[in-house]
């Protein structure tokens, strides 16, 4: 008797609709139209001999049993696409297709000084960015949408390998004239109440109240940006004072402004920019070497200056 097993196309589909909850944007994420994905996933229930989705004008829900298909089809296509990664490891390294995610408080800030470089040692690379906040990259390289993610740690990113690629100092920008006459900022001389921090989901924030060591300013924030550049405009219109990296201040972030920035002075003042990829990976080898050409090009760029 013959056995027709799921098709990887069937399965992506799939994967798409329980993460979008929406055939539209489904079809979108998989470049398909709702037609073809819609048929693909019945296709995929005839198949099973099983619904997995319960169809109505508003909502799309997914049945108990389509639930943990849904699951299980995430761990099929993270093994097929590490048989691909297998392939391309044994042959050039750092060439072909590579999906790394970026978080917001480093994108802007060490990508464009660093990717030109990398794209000259590594011509065949072919760079796919996404920019997500901490969590959703990790949550993303685990479902084998991303190959490896480049973060600030400490960070809980679940089981993965990391190479630590340099420390970035956190500063305290002030508005003009507020800054204490002082080489560094002790955590105890910051303002709370004039304190503007970016939103939940950002492990910059999370990694300034560590350094901190003072669980009321979480509280007490009277602001939740979402970038660093909104940080920026807010604090150089003298509405309160910030946390910012060193990466960014050294990209200018605050050029043209009148924002005075002071290191914090603190034992853990620091977070580490790593690149992250999932334990086990065959291309372990190849995600090592990025992470030492993005290392070595950052020092040059600390150098040059």
């Amino acid at each position: 008797m013959a056995v027709h097993l799921p098709t990887i196309k069937q399965l992506q589909y799939l994967i798409a609709l329980h993460e979008h909850g929406h055939f539209g944007r489904a079809a979108e994420h998989c470049f398909v139209t709702q037609s073809t994905l819609s048929a693909g996933i019945r296709e995929l229930e005839t198949l099973l001999g099983t619904v997995l989705v319960e169809r109505t004008r508003r909502v799309v829900r997914f049945t108990p049993l389509g639930e943990k298909i849904a699951a299980q089809a995430r761990d099929v296509l993270r093994e097929t696409q590490a048989l691909a990664g297998l392939a391309a490891a044994e042959g050039k390294p750092l060439s072909g297709d590579l999906r790394l995610g970026v978080i917001p408080t480093i994108a802007p800030f060490l990508l464009p000084r660093v990717l030109p470089h990398l794209r000259q040692r590594y011509p065949d690379l072919r760079l796919f960015l996404r920019e997500e906040t901490s969590q959703a990259s990790c949550e993303a390289l685990h479902r084998g949408q991303l190959d490896c993610v480049l973060l600030a740690l400490p960070f809980p990113c679940g089981d993965v390998d990391h190479v630590e690629l340099f420390a970035d100092r956190l500063f305290i920008a002030y508005p003009k004239g507020e800054a204490p006459d002082l080489k560094s900022i002790p955590p105890r001389l910051i303002e709370e109440g004039r304190l503007l921090m970016l939103e939940d989901g950002h492990c910059l924030k999370d990694h300034a109240l560590a350094a901190c060591n003072r669980p009321e300013i979480r509280a007490s924030a009277t602001m939740m940006a979402t970038s660093l550049h909104t940080l920026v405009e807010l604090v150089d219109n003298g509405l309160g004072l910030t946390f910012i990296p060193e990466m960014a201040l050294s990209a200018g972030i605050i050029e043209h402004t009148d924002i005075e920035a002071r290191p914090l002075e603190s034992d853990h003042g620091t977070r580490a920019i790593a690149l992250a990829w999932r334990r086990g990976s065959p291309r372990h080898e190849e995600f090592t070497m990025l992470g030492g050409a993005l290392a070595e090009l950052a020092g040059e760029l600390v150098e040059a200056q």
